[in-house]
């Protein structure tokens, strides 16, 4: 896949800035790595309302390197991107903005300007601002993130099949909102405490909404959440797991009663699970499975035991490798993981049942309503694609050791 030279084409350049702001350390990041502070202006085509600056930051790999990942973070509510950077100097502070050394980094703002906010407007608290924003389309902020990350890919050469999406509390329900209605750029999100899912379910048409007939969602990124029942912020996650379920998108969701937290040891004493998973091995351009209904899913605390001091998980413990992916056939390797991979307070199931989708498939789609037969270990069947050309293949039973599944049209 090449990507456009998305810097040359658009009405839109920002600039370096060096002195955009008087009080900017230089000594802003940790590890020595170079980094590049941005101002710009508004394109016509996000839809703002009167001409605005803003800023981001892009943060080098500690090595150089062409063809890297992307880290993008959308800080919460009482940071900006300036003192989101800061946090990354110490462990311990609000620890998902610490991006990997060997990727680059693109931190966003939107505390330039009041009411720009990642949650695209809505506010848990606020129920006539979240009307005012409801429905499907993106608000300008969502629409200045989206190019932002366009440009900073073409500038810097990043790799389109590994641009990863993540954020705390208000920039975490920035995370769900704009990042599964953008499967197409993000190959997988990871969102710390959001502050509430109204965002996300109305981009996505949840429940009660419905997707319209003409609109056809892309590819969702894998989804990692954690959240607290003890956190106000995190009410209506029943609804959300159950719609991320029925529509068989993936999620692993952890809980516990670590409130609105943002220090990743302190959040693991209460649920260890919340780094377990390796979201920043999923690549854009790879068929992954989804697990749904399966059996080794805690009972959710949202909405009736928001006073449990139970830790819980959904989808913790399973893993998949795609094995091949030809017009002829897919092959995908399905396993729990193992006691001894994991260090875990849980107990980790020895096999689970669950219904196994595939997506992002790249070559051997099936069209919608089309026909295809399936082996995993000694069970078989045979099966259609839904009217999405989805493939799902019901209560698969799934152990520790690696069982190849393989569709064949």
């Amino acid at each position: 896949m090449t990507m456009p030279l998305y810097a040359a084409t658009i009405d839109w350049d920002p600039s370096t800035s060096p002195t955009l702001r008087s009080d900017q350390p230089q000594d802003l990041l940790i590890h020595g790595r170079a980094f590049e502070l941005y101002q710009h202006g508004v394109r016509t085509q996000w839809g703002y309302q009167k001409p605005q600056q803003d800023i981001f930051v892009v943060v080098h790999p500690k090595n150089e390197r062409k063809n890297a990942p992307l880290y993008v973070v959308l800080h919460s509510a009482g940071h900006d991107v300036l003192s989101a950077l800061k946090c990354t100097r110490e462990v311990g502070n609000h620890d998902i903005y610490r991006s990997p050394d060997d990727f680059y980094a693109l931190y966003l703002d939107c505390r330039a300007n009041m009411g720009d906010w990642w949650w695209g407007g809505m506010h848990l608290g606020d129920a006539e601002l979240t009307k005012k924003n409801s429905g499907a389309d993106p608000m300008p902020v969502e629409r200045r993130v989206l190019d932002s990350i366009k440009w900073v890919m073409a500038k810097y050469n990043i790799d389109p099949n590994r641009v990863y999406l993540s954020g705390n509390s208000m920039g975490a329900s920035g995370t769900l909102g704009i990042g599964l209605r953008n499967g197409d750029m993000f190959a997988a999100i990871k969102a710390n405490v959001p502050a509430g899912i109204e965002h996300v379910s109305n981009r996505m048409y949840f429940p009660p909404q419905v997707v319209p007939e003409k609109v056809t969602l892309p590819e969702p990124p894998v989804v990692v959440d954690y959240s607290a029942q003890n956190d106000g912020w995190s009410a209506g996650h029943d609804r959300f797991a159950k719609a991320m379920n029925e529509r068989k998108y993936s999620l692993c969701l952890y809980w516990g009663p670590f409130g609105h937290a943002n220090n990743s040891a302190e959040i693991e004493k209460t649920n260890d699970l919340i780094n377990s998973f390796d979201w920043l091995g999923v690549r854009k351009n790879e068929a992954y499975a989804v697990f749904t209904n399966a059996s080794c899913n805690d009972k959710l605390p949202w909405p009736d035991d928001m006073g449990n001091q139970a830790a819980g998980q959904v989808n913790a413990f399973f893993r998949w490798k795609c094995l091949g992916d030809t017009q002829d056939k897919l092959e995908m390797s399905l396993f729990l993981v193992a006691p001894g991979d994991l260090k875990t307070a849980f107990q980790i199931p020895g096999q689970a049942t669950a219904d196994v989708s595939l997506r992002r498939i790249q070559r051997g789609q099936i069209k919608p309503g089309g026909a295809f037969q399936w082996t995993c270990g000694t069970a078989k069947g045979a099966g259609k694609a839904d009217a999405e050309g989805l493939i799902t293949i019901p209560g698969l039973t799934i152990t520790s050791a690696p069982t190849k599944l393989t569709v064949t049209k």
